[in-house]
């Protein structure tokens, strides 16, 4: 048997290696903490996170470099090269191949000799559009219209991912406030379960009571279940529009409330309109094309120059010396202008200048359909609103109804003076009523942001949240 001292000694040196481990241990140990989403970080994450948009992004900027592409041909186009061959004594003072070089051909031999000769060459041939008679201008306008629709469709795809986001978003607080709903009733039918046992024992009610208790509880808890499956499949889309890393489990939903009283501006700039944008720039686009074919059929003016050095292994009067050949012993250079004109174009441009034409009919043909599908959109929208509006204001009356109702009834049930169907009853109609009320508001909700996206403004929507 161990003395008092040593096993104090032993329980002492038990303690601190146990702290002394856990101090180690602990730094390691993290606690999932939930990753708390506002429908405004939704949106900010669906911009920054979304590897389709970046996409999007990255041909905006691939449409950009055409204007600088355009602007590039001010520079002159300068080829330099060097060659070298061997070719028959009747043709090496002539002798290069098809390119950049423009050699002086030599006089024809006084005999035919194939003796083999070497002969280099050494070039550079330049050639500079200055003066392009509008056509570099109509390239660079065209470069900056496709830059400009690359961008409109960038802001459109943002507008669609963002209202999908947004309206998972608030399909996703419904159901969470369904299991709310559907919580609260399980436990009040809970609640009459304990007191129809009480009852029962005392010989106030049948024990049927309880069974029937039992078997709505167990259907409450199904249903609960079927609707958190389906409340975390849609957390699960939010977080692949968001590219949140945390699982659905982990997600917390913190906007849930609007401001009292919802303004929502009645002006409506279809300019700004996403889809609106889009296809006028498609039309913009469509003209800066036409421009730059009205721009073709006109003069072309090149400058030219060419710096030329040959060698020969023969030189003037036919006396061969091979190694003469690999030097470079006659230079030339030469500068001049070119003017040329497509005169039988006419009849080609003709045609595509009338095809340009026809499609920036289309283009505007769409853009009035466009204003009249807005105008529509933004009137149904808002009547929607107003009808909601005046549902959402007298459902939280109802359920108040319901709940005194539920109230009283369930004394008058514990006090024994009804049976279980009055009770039940009341339930059922207290959650009807609390599911309309959350439906109602939900659906108000989506009406506001129906306007937002049909005026092509998601801030009108965001605006309104407390």
């Amino acid at each position: 048997m161990l003395a008092p001292g040593q096993s104090g000694f032993s329980i002492n040196l038990t303690i601190i290696l146990f702290a002394s481990i856990l101090s180690i241990i602990a730094p390691g140990i993290v606690i999932a903490q939930p990753a708390k989403l506002s429908i405004k970080e939704t949106m900010e994450k669906v911009q920054h996170n979304l590897p389709q948009l970046e996409a999007y992004r990255q041909q905006a900027e691939a449409a950009k470099e055409n204007i600088s592409l355009a602007k590039n041909s001010l520079v002159p186009d300068l080829t330099a090269g060097y060659q070298v061959n061997m070719a028959t004594y009747n043709n090496i003072t002539g002798m290069s191949y098809p390119g950049f070089l423009l050699p002086v051909s030599g006089p024809p031999s006084t005999t035919n000799d194939l003796n083999f000769i070497p002969g280099s060459a050494l070039g550079a041939l330049v050639k500079w559009n200055p003066f392009t008679f509008g056509q570099r201008n109509a390239a660079i306008d065209k470069a900056a219209a496709q830059f400009r629709q690359a961008n409109a469709a960038y802001n459109e795809q943002l507008f669609q991912y963002q209202y999908a986001a947004v309206n998972l978003y608030l399909e996703a607080l419904y159901l969470k406030q369904l299991l709310q709903i559907s919580a609260a009733a399980s436990e009040r039918y809970k609640l009459s379960l304990e007191q129809s046992l009480v009852l029962a024992k005392n010989g106030l009610k049948p024990g049927i009571d309880t069974a029937q208790f039992q078997s709505v509880i167990i259907q409450t808890e199904i249903e609960y279940l079927q609707t958190e499956k389906t409340y975390l499949q849609k957390i699960e889309e939010l977080t692949r529009l968001t590219g949140i890393a945390a699982s659905a489990g982990n997600i917390l939903l913190t906007d849930s409330i609007l401001k009292p009283s919802l303004i929502t501006d009645d002006s409506a700039a279809l300019i700004n309109h996403p889809y609106y944008q889009s296809i006028e720039a498609q039309k913009n686009t469509t003209a800066a094309g036409l421009r730059e074919i009205q721009r073709a059929w006109v003069p072309q003016l090149d400058i030219w120059g060419n710096v030329y050095a040959r060698g020969s292994g023969v030189d003037a009067h036919g006396v061969v010396n091979k190694a003469d050949g690999w030097a470079l012993s006659r230079t030339n250079a030469g500068i001049g202008l070119q003017l040329s004109f497509p005169v039988l174009q006419f009849s080609r441009i003709n045609i595509r200048k009338k095809q340009y034409n026809l499609l920036l009919r289309s283009d505007e043909a769409r853009l009035a359909q466009a204003r009249l599908d807005i105008s529509k959109q933004v009137e149904n929208a808002q009547l929607q609103y107003k009808q909601d509006a005046k549902i959402a204001a007298k459902t939280p009356v109802q359920l108040k109804i319901a709940t005194e109702v539920y109230e009283g009834l369930k004394l008058s049930y514990e006090a024994g003076l009804i049976d279980y169907i009055r009770l039940y009853q009341s339930q059922y109609e207290l959650t009807k009523a609390a599911l309309n009320n959350a439906t109602a508001q939900l659906q108000l909700w989506r009406s506001l942001l129906s306007i937002a996206v049909a005026k092509g403004n998601l801030a009108i929507f965001t605006d309104q949240l407390n």
